[in-house]
């Protein structure tokens, strides 16, 4: 961000709800290229390779990258000497499936790769990725229903009585089209706008949500000096426990980490307004609280303090379930002070997710704002 365009942001910034409309830069405006890039590509966990190298080409120029052991992608900005490190992190991988065999007639037999919700899955349109790099379009299939018996016809089905139908008669044709044991299987789903504005319909937003918050934090920063030095890490297997994070390499230790993330929204029909903390278009989710992770309360209070006085909406979240990367700050990073700043998404661990466009952009704003405001004068005070 240039001297002209963060004249443009702070001016936006003294004027309730002007932010969206008063930016111009690549880094301040909805970017649909981007956001369609990061939610299209494959990426399931321990198969990142192909969202792995658009992140690296979308962050040329904003800092020094590099690629862990573990596949973890960071790009460092670095800030004057003796500052407080900050780690901004966004795992890049999806939930998906692993083909574990194919039958005799045909059919691919599946493992999960993260945590689907069976209720969603049959009759929908994946892609079996090949080791040679095709992409063979097919559809997750059960028994029917009709020969079902009446007992099973309300049951979910277990995954060991899914498979994946491309097509073929026999186990000749599908190890023809490249297909074997061990290739993953991704959602054939395909970003679009929906009726209403600011709502977008895809797959994989988490966390390609978080990305995209990422890519376009460290735009925005790529031409500004940091009071910190600030380290964008696009981690690896976080839908299979957090692995990418915990793998971090022992000499990393941030003296604070923000997580983006995309939470799950509860704003859809059946569920309670009393406690209603992710709804579309109402801003940053700032969690709290969950059961992997505790904000301490002081870099809660900052965090929140920085929303109101630039006017970022926001919606302050204590979840009583869910976990993130936000996990790793006791076992590898000493107890750093961690938050999570999420997108709310309707559907996540789904094939389709629904969020807003404009809680995408408070997610941005907060999370520049908070990079700009950790000085090593308030390190200090919220590390109590």
């Amino acid at each position: 961000m240039n001297y002209r365009n963060y004249l443009i942001y702070a001016l936006a910034l003294a004027v309730p709800g002007s932010l969206a409309d008063a930016q111009h830069n690549d880094a301040g405006m909805f970017n649909r290229e981007l956001l369609e890039k990061c939610s299209n590509a494959a990426g399931v966990s321990g198969f990142e390779q192909e969202i792995r190298s658009l992140i690296a080409a979308e962050l040329e120029g904003c800092g020094e990258i590099t690629q862990s052991t573990s596949g973890n992608l960071i790009c460092e900005k670095k800030g004057p000497e003796g500052a407080p490190c900050v780690a901004m992190v966004a795992h890049m991988d999806e939930i998906g499936f692993m083909v574990q065999g194919v039958t005799d007639d045909g059919f691919l037999l599946l493992v999960t790769l993260g945590g689907w919700w069976n209720h969603t899955l049959p009759s929908q349109r994946v892609l079996v990725m090949t080791r040679d790099g095709k992409r063979i379009p097919g559809q997750v299939g059960t028994k029917p229903p009709h020969l079902l018996p009446e007992t099973q016809r309300k049951q979910v089905m277990p995954t060991e009585s899914l498979f994946v139908d491309v097509g073929a008669s026999s186990k000749a044709e599908v190890e023809a089209l490249g297909i074997r044991p061990g290739c993953c299987v991704v959602p054939d789903v395909k970003l679009q706008p929906l009726g209403v504005a600011n709502r977008w319909m895809g797959k994989a937003f988490d966390n390609r949500a978080g990305v995209y918050c990422m890519i376009q934090v460290m735009k925005a920063l790529r031409d500004t000096p940091i009071p910190c030095t600030l380290r964008a890490i696009a981690t690896v297997q976080e839908e299979v426990g957090t692995r990418g994070a915990r793998a971090l390499q022992e000499s990393f230790v941030p003296d604070y980490a923000v997580i983006l993330e995309a939470p799950p929204a509860d704003d859809t029909f059946g569920q309670s307004g009393v406690c209603r903390q992710g709804v579309l278009g109402k801003g940053v989710q700032v969690r709290l609280f969950d059961p992997t992770n505790i904000t301490p309360p002081e870099f809660a209070d900052f965090v929140l303090e920085i929303a109101q006085r630039h006017h970022i909406p926001c919606q302050p979240t204590v979840r009583r379930t869910g976990g993130t990367d936000a996990a790793a700050s006791y076992p590898q990073w000493h107890g750093a002070p961690s938050i999570v700043l999420g997108v709310p998404t309707r559907y996540i661990h789904s094939h389709n997710g629904i969020l807003d466009e404009r809680d995408l952009q408070s997610a941005i704003d907060l999370t520049i704002q908070l990079i700009l405001n950790i000085d090593s004068a308030r390190e200090k005070d919220l590390r109590k």
